[in-house]
């Protein structure tokens, strides 16, 4: 069953065959490399964690807001949807998005700012890099290594999340580039999964955090009627008002908006794939453009909406004030345990020559309420 399913995937995909792992271990017949990839992400405690990590709204705010484990499985049925499409390896697709969170702090973006600030002096801290510190030294699962062992092309999809990477020096920092052994390329881009998984991101965030802030009364639907591409479809679905809830047409509408950003994907990329004569998965990593991309009118959608929901949520007064409640309890964390690191973790367990890190990854580790009740004990 398998060997059919290597010969159908696209020439543009990543075989269903790894090229390997850092550590070696013996192959089972039941599952391919990739889905014993997202079978350690689903199954890792870092992902457990984000059922109680801030996507928008703190995790205590409200039982029906989206949370950092939520948005990850929306962002995989997406990159699947896209995936299946192009017939691509969905199973490397699935992994990439479900894993792409794990390294969130609490209290989301403010979480990291603040992180990032008590870290200046120590190689600062990015949640990207941080997911790779995650699969590949803080998990603890295995007697043979430490880390999840996932493949390399699951690490290289992790490494670009953002696209080739040019610059070196935060990685070194955080990472240590000397545990790659060569393995990896930096320079080339990023698999077609990689980059569906990327996109697939910013579909889920951009929509669902409408409706999540219509939901929350942020702004309301006459808000939302100035956007290019959402008009249309708000002055549609107002109309159903008179015979549904305001609920179900939020929904509705949601629905729509991901379906036409799917779509246009779906038609760009093919544009992409044909302009740029890419044949096989060679072409893919030699490109020197994504091409997995927006059309130009979805694009300024895309950015309109970011605008959007920047200015009318992510620094509206309510969630401001969580927000900063939240980076004032991140900084207040690290300079305590900072003082007195042993009284807080199993220093043994951690890198004795940086402490920092090993606090820092303490504190990105914590979910949204752990952090509170924390602090709330220290304050």
């Amino acid at each position: 069953m398998q060997k059919n399913s290597i010969q159908t995937l696209s020439k543009l995909a990543v075989p269903l065959k790894s090229k390997g792992r850092f550590f070696k271990e013996t192959k089972t017949p039941l599952r391919s490399d990739f889905q014993r990839d997202r079978d350690r992400i689903i199954h890792s405690t870092a992902f457990r964690r984000l059922k109680h990590k801030t996507q928008v709204f703190v995790n205590t705010s409200g039982d029906h807001f989206r949370t950092r484990i939520t948005h990850s499985l929306e962002v995989a049925q997406i990159a699947r949807t896209l995936s299946k499409f192009f017939n691509l390896n969905e199973d490397l697709c699935e992994t990439l998005s479900l894993a792409h969170d794990l390294g969130h702090t609490p209290f989301g973006h403010a979480g990291e700012d603040a992180l990032n600030h008590c870290m200046r002096k120590f190689g600062g801290f990015d949640h990207n890099i941080q997911t790779l510190r995650i699969i590949l030294f803080l998990e603890n699962r295995y007697y043979q290594f430490k880390g999840l062992n996932l493949t390399l092309e699951t690490l290289d999809g992790l490494i670009k999340h953002n696209g080739p990477i040019k610059n070196l020096s935060k990685l070194k920092k955080i990472l240590g580039l000397s545990y790659f052994k060569n393995k990896i390329k930096f320079s080339l881009s990023p698999s077609l999964e990689a980059q569906i998984a990327s996109i697939s991101d910013d579909v889920a965030y951009n929509s669902h955090d409408i409706e999540d802030g219509l939901k929350a009364n942020l702004f309301n639907l006459r808000d939302l009627e100035k956007i290019p591409v959402l008009n249309k479809i708000v002055l549609k679905h107002k109309k159903k008002l008179k015979k549904n809830s305001m609920d179900l047409v939020i929904r509705q509408i949601v629905r729509e908006i991901i379906n036409e950003m799917v779509k246009d994907l779906i038609q760009t990329t093919q544009t992409n794939i044909k302009k740029n004569k890419i044949n096989n998965i060679s072409d893919v990593l030699k490109s020197k453009y994504p091409l997995v991309t927006f059309s130009k009118r979805m694009s300024k959608f895309d950015k309109k909406i970011k605008i959007f929901l920047r200015r009318k949520m992510y620094y509206h007064k309510k969630v401001r004030f969580n927000t900063d409640t939240g980076k004032k309890i991140v900084k207040k964390l690290f300079l305590s345990i900072k003082r007195n690191p042993k009284s807080y973790i199993n220093v043994s367990k951690y890198d004795k020559s940086n402490i920092a890190r090993s606090i820092c990854d303490f504190i990105a580790g914590m979910t949204d309420r752990y952090a509170i009740n924390l602090y709330n004990k220290i304050k």
